[in-house]
């Protein structure tokens, strides 16, 4: 058993994930906005490529059943019923709906796991039980950071670390991959006060400036719930999964 960590969504290698576990981690803010729907009773998510597909798909099975929502750049979507915010979902109107999501990277990097054997998403909220979902497996585990652009995301990357030491601790024999290792440093750096990605975090600099601080807040918190969704690419949902 070994546990690997891949820096954006764009850098999945094919046959990588292949009988692997895969943990999608977008922190600002796409996994922590799923985990906080799930915890606040949303019945399933559906990662879709573009708004107007999201648009297309609520509306057919009508507001009181189904939301869109997502974003581009950060910044919500015209059109969409929500944006991409963990403090928008934490509302009573998501109870009981489905929810078509779109969004600049967390999205993608749920499509790009799709062929692991198991694929759960994790953010610093809920990074102790996504580690213990992950290691439970008893498979490799890859963690698939969103990024940003392409690119490493800081606070993604301090994630996986996190996520690196925590799936080693339930499994004393995985071997840390040397992209694991790396994650892992990054991760250490950040364990004892992950709210400093606050200002360290160019993304999170970019959020608070555009008026996004509360979400900001909410997504730099650690092991505020045990809730892991699971994204099941045979119905391509995720779902509220254990917790």
């Amino acid at each position: 058993m070994r546990i690997d960590v891949v820096l954006a969504a764009d850098a999945v290698a094919p046959g990588q994930l292949d009988g692997a576990t895969a943990l999608v981690v977008d922190v600002l803010r796409a996994s922590t906005t799923m985990i906080t729907a799930f915890a606040h009773g949303c019945a399933s998510i559906t990662p879709v490529a573009d708004p107007a597909e999201a648009r297309r798909l609520a509306a057919a099975q009508g507001a009181d059943v189904a939301l869109a929502a997502g974003e581009r750049r950060g910044e919500p979507v015209p059109g969409l019923d929500l944006g991409n915010s963990p403090v928008e979902f934490a509302i009573e109107r998501v109870r009981g709906r489905a929810v078509y999501f779109t969004t600049s990277n967390g999205t993608r990097a749920l499509l790009a796991a799709r062929e692991a054997r198991a694929v759960g998403v994790a953010a610093f909220v809920n990074v102790s039980a996504a580690a213990r979902w992950a290691a439970g497996h008893g498979l490799d585990v890859v963690v698939v950071c969103a990024g940003e652009r392409g690119g490493r995301s800081l606070e993604d990357h301090a994630c996986a670390g996190l996520l690196v030491e925590r799936v080693r601790a339930a499994a004393p024999t995985v071997a840390p991959t040397p992209a694991a290792l790396a994650a892992l440093a990054v991760g250490r750096r950040y364990a004892g006060d992950v709210t400093r990605l606050r200002s360290d975090s160019p993304w999170a600099r970019r959020l608070v400036a555009a008026g996004r601080g509360a979400d900001v807040t909410a997504c730099l918190r650690l092991d505020t719930t045990s809730l892991v969704p699971v994204y099941l690419p045979s119905v391509d949902k995720v779902v509220p999964g254990c917790g």
